[in-house]
């Protein structure tokens, strides 16, 4: 009997609810969009730097190789800039990180979205000379 009291306690300990964090959503807002080797992740976000909408070609649907295309960085990007325009963001700025091949359909995508971009900055980190860099494959 004790032990049935002690896991209807620890049930009632797991079914609290977790209050959803509010973000706040404005007008104008900031559209990462990180695209590495592998993967394309878009992401809206407000002046804070608070995550409003987000996507990724994984998440939309795409595997394998197939997620480093173009056309999954569309798909990914239309995605995500359906939920920020449905929240209400109008106006982006536009920061753009990494070498993969889904940065300029990301971007073009968004803006016929109807969202409107007012400027584009590239934040790919640069080595100035930091590392050694590894040693060249043999094959």
């Amino acid at each position: 009997m004790a032990k049935a009291q002690q896991q209807a306690s620890g049930n009632e300990k797991a079914a609290k609810t977790v209050k959803k964090r509010t973000v706040k959503v404005e007008s104008t807002g900031q559209l990462h969009v990180n695209a590495t080797f592998n993967n394309i992740i878009i992401t809206f976000t407000n002046l804070h730097g608070q995550t409003v909408a987000w996507s990724s070609a994984g998440k939309v649907g795409f595997r394998g190789a197939k997620k480093n295309t173009p056309f999954a960085a569309q798909v990914a990007s239309q995605d995500a800039s359906k939920q920020a325009f449905d929240l209400g963001m109008r106006k982006v700025k536009v920061y753009v990180k990494g070498p993969g091949s889904g940065r300029d359909s990301a971007i073009r995508t968004a803006g016929a979205s109807g969202i409107e971009i007012t400027e584009i900055n590239d934040i790919t980190p640069l080595p100035h000379n930091g590392c050694r860099a590894p040693k060249r494959r043999k094959v």
